[in-house]
């Protein structure tokens, strides 16, 4: 399972919003959405916000194996 949780940890330490993703950087509110409820999102839109927020792929998704 993928997991978003190092992306908000990342928003949190360099003290951003997603209110600046949205409108100052042109992130789709539905994008965050998708994230929120742990939907995939596209390569181009994980190089985009590793380019806005100036980080690693690392720092925004995680991978999380099934307990199984």
């Amino acid at each position: 399972m993928i997991s978003y949780a190092p992306f908000y940890q990342t928003l949190f330490k360099q003290n951003r919003t997603e209110y600046d993703l949205i409108f100052h950087h042109g992130i789709s509110s539905n994008t965050l959405y998708r994230m929120k409820q742990g939907k995939p999102i596209t390569t181009t839109t994980l190089d985009t916000l590793c380019y806005v927020l100036n980080c690693q792929v690392s720092d925004i998704i995680e991978f999380i194996p099934n307990e199984e």
